[in-house]
């Protein structure tokens, strides 16, 4: 389908464009395996001589027509379902990195991505440093090593709601020759877009804002294309190099734009087998039609509840990038202008222990680890998804000990601000 067209109607039509007599609504294949007539038709299959399907933990007909439809919604040239958001930026990252190698990140990321960073991978022989994503370009240049293969960070920050600076990231990355990798969770391409802006691989969790109902763990990887492989094919061997897993195969001469998604697919999948099950990718569809209804609703929501909470003398700080005189305003101005997203965090006056009791008195929204999602929800990071965490990391991946993430739904906003105060009464 065009990419051209608008994201609200990328929202509903792409992905899925069925012939005559065929389905009108995305079907479920829940099949595991797919028929074929001669021996030959498999075997090209196996050797990547031709698409097609034959075994779902490397593809499906939802799983790809879902897929396409967020390829479409980022810009993107080729995109591959996974099983959570962990494993696509697991896959992103290990898809052009092996023992030896290092990574570049900014520091204010998602607990578990900074987990898998900085332990997990670590024990891959995959090394990592973490750099203020504020500081100046020539500070974050000095990080890169000369086995660096790759620069990471996320649109909008999870918890702390940190505007990343992408243009500025795409130029120290391309500087150095590696590609920028930027998890788009939470702006969604219904906001923010990164592939305009430079970023050339985006990975998403799909559990969040799009699917939108709390129903389905998914996440997604998708690849602009723009990023010239054989340019820096010493530092990129897996793509650039025979594959001597499919008979000498060199993915970025077989495959061209397509080589980065190619490879995740027939040698990740195949090996490692993250897949998203065809049933969560349906329910994932159903959400991404709504998609572009939802986000706005949720900024509205939630900038109104953060005017509010700043103008509550119980409330120590607010940060929501897109209040007036927020130190990633002018960021949120230029990246996102429609919006950012229904996520905030404040903190309140007594510290940690009052934002527990605050929590503990919520009625309407809901103590979750999940976030972005139709329900408002809370969580204290310190306590729950970063706990592993010591005050002093805490701070670093700008995470204030007392932080308070709140969730923003798409109930009514009076509504959401009356239990906030109410629990703050109590």
């Amino acid at each position: 389908m065009d990419n051209k067209l608008k994201p609200e109607t990328l929202c509903v039509q792409a992905g899925w464009n069925p012939g005559k007599g065929e389905p009108r609504v995305l079907p479920i294949y829940q099949s595991t395996t797919f028929k074929y007539e001669t021996s030959e038709q498999m075997a090209k299959l196996f050797d990547l001589e031709e698409s097609g399907y034959f075994y779902t933990r490397l593809q499906n007909p939802t799983n790809d027509a879902v897929a396409a439809k967020i390829a479409a919604l980022e810009g993107g040239v080729a995109a591959m379902l996974t099983s959570s958001g962990q494993a696509a930026n697991f896959f992103a990252f290990f898809n052009i990195c092996e023992a030896g190698d290092h990574i570049v990140s900014a520091t204010g990321i998602y607990g578990g991505t900074y987990n898998l960073l900085a332990v997990t991978l670590k024990k891959l022989g995959i090394d990592c440093t973490f750099v203020d994503q504020d500081a100046a370009e020539e500070e974050i240049a000095a990080a890169f090593r000369p086995n660096t293969k790759l620069l990471f960070g996320e649109t909008i920050s999870n918890p702390g709601v940190m505007v990343l600076d992408i243009k500025k990231f795409a130029r120290i990355a391309h500087a150095q020759g590696v590609p920028l990798i930027v998890d788009n969770t939470f702006a969604t391409p219904v906001n923010c877009r990164p592939f305009e802006w430079g970023a050339d691989i985006v990975t998403h969790s799909t559990t969040k804002y799009m699917d939108g109902h709390a129903t389905s763990v998914g996440g997604c990887i998708v690849d602009s294309g723009n990023f010239d492989w054989n340019a820096q094919a010493a530092k990129y061997p897996g793509l650039c190099e025979p594959d001597p897993s499919y008979h000498g195969l060199t993915y970025s001469k077989a495959f061209g734009k397509m080589a980065f998604i190619t490879k995740a697919t027939s040698q990740l999948m195949r090996d490692l087998g993250s897949i998203q099950s065809p049933q969560n990718a349906f329910l994932l569809n159903l959400g991404l039609e709504t998609l572009h209804l939802r986000m706005p609703q949720h900024c509205k929501n939630a900038l109104a509840v953060a005017k509010w909470l700043e103008q509550n003398d119980r409330v120590a700080w607010v940060n929501y990038p897109d209040l007036e005189g927020n130190k990633y305003r002018d960021l949120a101005r230029k990246y996102l202008p429609d919006g950012s997203c229904g996520v905030l965090s404040f903190g309140l006056k007594g510290g940690r222990d009052v934002a527990i009791k605050f929590m503990d008195n919520l009625q309407l929204a809901a103590i979750v680890t999940h976030v972005a999602d139709a329900r408002t929800c809370v969580l204290h990071p310190a306590s729950h998804t970063h706990r592993q965490l010591s005050d002093e990391q805490l701070i670093a991946a700008g995470v204030a000990p007392d932080l308070i993430r709140l969730s923003v739904g798409i109930e009514n906003a009076g509504d959401i601000i009356a239990d906030i105060e109410q629990a703050l009464n109590k």
